[in-house]
Formats: C-alpha cells, structure tokens, sequence
C-alpha cells in the first residue's frame, strides 16, 4: 500500500451523504454573489441556465459561488488570473454539485496566484481526477501542491496526481515523514519544507507549522477584501490559524474555509469557536468537511448571508 493511503486519519467522523440522483442547480441571486439550489435536471433549464451563468460572470464584479455543468477546460482562466482569486472544490464529503463523486477528504483547486495550486489532494487519484474531468478541469494545469497534514484523506490523491504531472513542487509541513518526502521526490516532484509562516508564491504565503499532536499548515491568499485563509482539518484548533494569518500579513480575514475540525462536538463548544471566529472579524465562512452536519448548520445560522455552501463543486471566486 502507498504511504500516501498509510496516513489515513477519519478522527471517527462520517462522511455527509450526496444530493439525489439526477439533481442540478437553480440560479439563486442574493446580496453578495450567486448560489446554484438543487432541483431537477431539465435539459432546457440547463441550456439556459449555462447562458445566464456566462452573462452574470462577464457583469458582476463582486465575489461569486456557482456551480455549473457547463465548464469547459481552461475557461477564462487566462483572465481569472489576472483578476480572480478562483477556489474549486474537487474532493469533500459534504455534497454541493450532485453529479460529483463525494468521498471522505478534503481537495481544492485555486486559479489566479502566479502558480495554480492544487491544496490538498482528497483520499484518492481515481476520484480527485473523475471530479476534475466532469469539471472540466484538465491535471496538466496544476504548477504546485500544497498539503495541509500527514493523514490520508489529504494526501491520497497525490501519487495518481503526479503520475500525470510530474515536476511540480510539493509544499508539506517539515514535520513530514521523510520516506514520505523521498517517495515525492521519487515520482519527479520537487519538496519544500514549510516550518514559520512564509510566503510561497506572489500573494500565497503559509500559516507555517502549528499544532502538536496533529501538525498542520493553512494556506493564506492576500485578497483586495482581506485574507482567504484555507484549512485542511484545523486540527490545531480553526480559531488559532485565522488569528495565525491575520497576525502574520496584519490583515483582516475575509473568508474562511476548509474543514474545521469540530464534528462531534457540543454546541457549546461550536458557539465558542464561532465567537471566537466572529470576534477576529472573519466576514465570510464556508466550512465542509471535517467541520460536521451541525456545526455546518450553526455556522450557516450565525453568518447568515455571509454563509457560503463549501461542499464538492462548489466555485468561489474574489477579485484579487
């Protein structure tokens, strides 16, 4: 078995179950953005949607979350990354698009920095790659990989990946095993080891390492807005690598996302993480993952409008 799959940590945690079999999105304008809501497939509604889709995208200026069936390889990423900070949801066990394959993991794609970075690679190539492909997404894009931690459901994917994409760097924690670190190298990648917070890329930089048990970077994006700051599980405690990012660039965070580590926990524990994420002023928030059904719901509660659906599929995009 690869060590990539050896690492695997579920924390005990079950995966959300998926949409209904033939679902789609419905176009939902609100203050902030647009938001696809599930409803049934319509080949028409579709067409026309995809239309509205486009001509919405050419208009708005603000931050958009849709999901769409029609989008083709390489759309507009030549001016997104000139303009947009663009996040993907390739791998997650939350559902969002239903006609994705979810699975336990965390995987997101980002368009805009210097280099398209690839956070985190779920718990397996077959389904990192079928996700990218009914996305329209081609491997071949990806310049570099981030890794939030060791355990398997974020590191899975990587061997299928760079089997398809050699020569790429891979950014890990330098608490990393090094027969880990040596398997990469083997299969054509290069390795950078991330210990303080650092700056990776051009408006890219890295909580660096934290935690003890468990040990875990973030990945930051320096956004107009504010920070978007990027969690894998939070083991380190979500609250913590927010404060960690907005200390390090002295900026406010504007969205929040990832997993956040809290599923099985009281809700007197997910209040005071949200007081505590509130109190830090993060603006926007879109949990999945490892975060749990009811802690998702709390947050969507407490942020209201500021609440952004985060499960597999969903597109995120901020002016840069």
């Amino acid at each position: 078995m690869s060590i990539f799959r050896e690492t695997l940590g579920r924390q005990g945690f079950s995966p959300s179950k998926g949409s209904k079999p033939g679902e789609k999105g419905r176009l939902k304008s609100g203050k902030d953005g647009v938001i696809l809501e599930i409803v049934k497939a319509n080949p028409f509604r579709e067409y026309v949607l995809n239309f509205c889709i486009d001509l919405v995208l050419a208009l708005l200026s603000g931050s958009i979350l849709f999901s769409s069936n029609a989008f083709p390889a390489g759309r507009e990423v030549t001016q997104a990354g000139k303009d947009l900070f663009r996040l993907t949801v390739l791998f997650n066990n939350v559902p969002f698009r239903s006609d994705l394959e979810t699975g336990w993991g965390f995987s997101c794609l980002i368009e805009g920095p210097e280099k398209t970075i690839l956070f985190d690679t779920g718990a397996d190539g077959d389904t990192l790659l079928s996700n990218m492909h009914r996305l329209g997404l081609d491997p071949g894009i990806v310049d570099a990989v981030v890794l939030s931690h060791i355990h398997g459901d974020h590191t899975g994917g990587l061997r299928t990946l760079l089997s398809l994409r050699s020569g790429i760097t891979v950014y890990v924690p330098v608490s990393f095993p090094q027969d880990f670190i040596r398997e990469v190298r083997n299969l054509g990648a290069a390795v950078e080891t991330v210990s303080g917070p650092r700056k990776l890329m051009e408006d890219v930089y890295s909580t660096g390492e934290m935690g003890s048990a468990i040990k875990e970077q973030a990945l930051i994006l320096d956004a107009r807005e504010g920070l978007i700051v990027v969690t894998g599980c939070a083991h380190p405690d979500v609250a913590d690598m927010t404060r960690k990012a907005a200390t390090f660039l002295e900026k406010p965070v504007y969205l929040l996302t990832g997993g956040f580590h809290l599923g099985g926990s009281s809700e007197a524990r997910i209040r005071e993480m949200i007081a505590r994420l509130k109190a830090l002023g993060v603006k926007k928030i879109a949990p999945s993952h490892c975060t749990g059904d009811n802690a998702i719901r709390m947050f969507r509660e407490a942020w209201g409008k500021d609440f952004i659906d985060g499960g597999l599929g969903a597109v995120i995009e901020f002016p840069r």
